[in-house]
């Protein structure tokens, strides 16, 4: 549909009534469709609303007018008198600021506005704002706003009396409201600008310049600023820039949710003043420094001097003393040298460099010495230990012994050493052991562990995370020795896996890069019997699950070979062997819906079978199905071999079975055979090994002993006039005068067009129409042979032998009267006598004459 537009519209005039009511206003626009053809005697419904202070503004008015094009497009409407949809026009303020007309049009009549458009009322009618406009008899109209550029006060008031010059009420319960507001609207105003400004001359201690106060727990005087300074206060003399005092609380608070609270400075570098002084006459703490987060409690950093310089005069207190009642450290020593260190703990004698010990706690929480590294990203070491003189190696360079039981319920504690990487990104070892000799002797390893006892693990290696992905136990070479070498001198087992979730006791893989085998087992004692793998389950899952996972693969999952002379049972390359009740001696599953390749292929480039298949039970010895579209059993010869595609015999003389037997339930063809070849007959038949019925490419059948079929007449298909459904067997049809090859009921005694009649059971059905067309709604005319016929006694009792023509009853013969009959007349003789009222069936000998 094109769309409608509204091209132009215009108000002509205004109009009020002072005495009359309602107010109104008139409208006048004129219509045009896409084209820019007017619209001429349309009716047409428009939106009008009044929005106030701009096009986007608050909608104050709106309502809904109607009415009719003339000839020209023209539409007058009166704005006021329509169907109000929200406001009162009559209450419109309209001295009150700007107005703007918004129109929304359907030319269709409707509530479908698709034309909109917005302009200002550029004037109002006189009366309209004379009703709402203020008067000029000394009244102050509120809200009042004026703007005018003078440097002088705009607004003075003077009270010469007790009374307040100016007071702001606000009597609202909003947030953020303000009694008296000031607001500089420059974003660039001159220096020590103020919105609010408060000056008192007097020169006594106890004047104010702006006073705050509030009744409750608020704030007297609250400064806010984004980067600027909310509150300040300066001292050109000796007084205080600020003065906090307080009788019973605290006489200064300073907070801050991201900043800093207080920033105290010298910025005279001449100044030897103490920056901060702080003083008490009683027994409490001088300055209390506390903190709930991760901050320094007190930080102190100097250039030549002391950061931190402690003096006591009394010998049961300390210069610097550090206690730690909680988590943190007690004295903490830091450096940035590269050659001091931050704690040094020096031995010239024979005692402890540094000794850290654990005195009175019980918990087994505490830690004597503890070393810490990456802290802050730093890259040092948590601790190091060196031998530096070669010729010391009777002493360990680092000795942990531990006198405990150890704690078998957590295997990490009670060790005589733990070494733990605390990092879940971490790539480093917790322990990392290195030999560095040409030598392979017993001992000289990484990492060698003994066990000693009559048990325990010389090793042992947990992945004790459930969630874990890494392996217990990795082992990489280099070079061309082993990656674990596992000996078993008595009977145990070299390698013993288990494995208790759902993994794999043993896995083996070669990655992409390598040629290696993933797994190789070889016997190389001839007296050996065993098997060279053993593979056993008691579960339900596969003994023994192979696959070669690639689709181009080109490679067996599985490849048995056997190579002997022996055909015996048992001797072959793959022997599977079904031992219970149930069970297949072997599955073969193409599991891909979408694959071509067969679940079976054997092959024999000898003169032996592809698959010999018995079935020493009642089974069958193959037995093929399918659930999809294809065939249970497909045999066929390539184009270039000279054999068949099947072969069934029957070998035992005295078996009555058939050869092959062929069933289905379904609405298909039992058996369907397609001759596709240049020549050759469709089908032959043999007894005794000598053809006695054939079928040719044709279709044409050859029988040696004849025909015989169950009907007992010849009939043809004819199509019938009007519908297959109004006739019925036995009724007499006759040629119809209407439509070529085609018959209906007779209607008429002794027609000349009498054809046949309508066959019950044809042994023969004749056609001109293919074998696969159907027929259902043609009629198998008799045209001779014996057929059940509708008769009446028209004419006379019938007696065998009668002659039979048409009657007058529709589809029903009755006796011939021999002084009537004409050639062409006769349907045939009857071979039942009939003698009642009712119209019934006998049995005709048919012969058209």
């Amino acid at each position: 549909m094109k769309k409608i537009l509204l091209l132009s519209w215009i108000l002509l005039g205004f109009f009020m009534g002072l005495s009359q009511a309602p107010e109104k206003m008139s409208y006048q626009a004129v219509m045009r469709n896409g084209v820019g053809q007017l619209l001429s005697n349309q009716a047409i419904a428009v939106k009008v609303s009044i929005l106030q202070g701009s096009p986007a503004g608050a909608e104050v008015y709106s309502e809904r007018l109607t009415g009719n094009t003339n000839t020209n497009g023209l539409i007058s409407l009166e704005i006021g008198t329509g169907t109000i949809i929200t406001g009162t026009f009559a209450s419109i303020n309209w001295s009150s600021g700007n107005y703007y007309l918004k129109t929304e049009t359907d030319p269709a009549g409707g509530t479908n506005y698709t034309i909109t458009g917005t302009s200002q009322l550029l004037s109002v009618p006189y009366a309209m704002y004379a009703k709402t406009a203020g008067n000029s008899g000394g009244t102050f109209t509120i809200p009042y706003t004026n703007t005018v550029n003078n440097a002088s006060t705009l607004f003075s008031l003077t009270n010469d009396g007790d009374g307040t010059s100016l007071e702001g009420t606000n009597n609202t319960a909003t947030s953020s409201i303000a009694a008296v507001r000031g607001i500089v609207t420059s974003t660039g105003p001159g220096g020590f600008s103020s919105g609010v400004r408060g000056i008192n001359n007097g020169t006594g201690g106890l004047g104010v310049g702006v006073w705050g106060s509030q009744n409750g727990s608020g704030w007297g005087v609250y400064g806010v600023t984004p980067n600027g300074l909310g509150v300040y206060g300066n001292s050109s003399g000796n007084g205080y820039g600020v003065y906090a005092n307080s009788n019973t609380g605290t006489g200064l608070s300073a907070t801050s949710n991201n900043g800093i609270p207080a920033n105290i400075a010298i910025f005279n570098n001449a100044n030897n003043n103490n920056v901060l002084n702080a003083s008490t006459l009683g027994n409490g703490t001088v300055i209390n420094v506390t903190t709930s987060g991760n901050g320094t409690g007190v930080f102190s950093s100097t250039g030549s001097g002391f950061a931190v310089h402690g003096i006591t005069s009394a010998q049961t207190s300390a210069g610097i003393i550090g206690d730690n009642s909680g988590a943190g450290e007690a004295v903490v020593g830091r450096t940035t040298s590269d050659i001091a260190g931050a704690v040094v703990g020096r031995n010239d004698g024979g005692g402890y460099g540094v000794r850290g010990f654990i005195a009175t706690n019980a918990t087994g929480t505490g830690i004597g010495v503890y070393g810490q590294v990456g802290l802050n990203n730093s890259t040092g070491r948590a601790g190091r230990f060196e031998n530096l003189n070669q010729t010391n190696t009777t002493n360990n360079t680092f000795e942990v012994e531990t006198n405990g039981n150890g704690n078998i319920p957590d295997n990490t504690q009670g060790n005589a050493a733990s070494f733990l990487v605390n990092n879940t990104n971490s790539v480093g070892a917790a322990v990392r052991g290195q030999v560095n000799t040409i030598f392979g002797n017993f001992g000289a390893a990484g990492v060698f562990g003994i066990s000693s006892g009559t048990g325990g693990f010389a090793g042992l290696f947990h992945a004790s995370n459930p969630s874990g992905n890494g392996a217990a136990l990795v082992a990489i070479t280099d070079g061309n020795g082993n990656a674990i070498t596992a000996n078993a001198s008595k009977n145990g087992n070299g390698v013993e896996t288990n494995i208790d979730g759902n993994g794999n006791a043993l896995y083996a893989w070669v990655p992409s890069f390598a040629t290696g085998r993933a797994g190789r087992f070889n016997i190389f004692n001839d007296a050996n019997t065993s098997d060279v793998i053993t593979v056993t389950t008691v579960g339900n899952g596969t003994a023994g699950n192979f696959k070669v996972d690639k689709t181009q693969g080109t490679s067996p999952a599985v490849k048995g070979e056997v190579n002997s002379i022996f055909a015996n049972f048992g001797t072959a390359g793959i022997y599977g062997l079904s031992s219970g009740t149930g069970g297949y001696g072997g599955l073969f599953y193409s599991s891909n819906a979408s694959g071509n390749g067969p679940a079976l292929l054997a092959l024999t480039e000898g003169n032996g079978n592809g698959i010999t298949a018995n079935a020493g039970g009642t089974g069958d010895g193959i037995e093929a199905s399918c659930d999809g579209n294809g065939n249970a059993i497909s045999g066929f010869i390539p184009n270039f071999g000279t054999g068949k595609a099947g072969r069934f015999a029957n070998f035992n003389n005295s078996n009555g079975q058939p050869v092959v037997h062929v069933t289905t339930t379904g609405t298909g063809s039992t058996l369907l055979i397609n001759h596709q070849g240049p020549s050759g007959d469709i089908a032959v038949y043999q007894s005794a090994s000598t053809n006695v019925a054939r079928i040719n490419k044709a279709g044409r059948g050859f029988f040696n002993g004849g025909t015989q079929a169950s009907g007992a007449d010849v009939a043809e298909a004819f199509d019938v006039e009007g519908k297959i459904s109004e006739y019925e067997t036995g009724d007499i049809l006759v040629i119809s005068v209407n439509s070529d090859r085609t018959v209906e009921k007779s209607s008429k005694p002794y027609s000349n067009l009498v054809a046949g009649v309508y066959a019950t059971k044809p042994g023969v059905l004749l056609t001109e129409e293919h074998i696969d067309t159907d027929i259902s709604d043609k009629v198998p005319m008799g045209v001779i042979g014996v057929i059940p016929t509708k008769v009446c006694l028209e004419n006379g009792k019938i007696k065998r032998g009668d002659l039979l023509v048409t009657s007058s009853t529709p589809g029903v013969a009755m006796k011939a009267s021999l002084k009537k009959v004409k050639i062409g007349q006769v349907i045939g003789k009857s071979l039942q006598d009939y003698d009642q009222k009712e119209i019934g069936k006998i049995q005709v000998l048919v012969n058209i004459k």
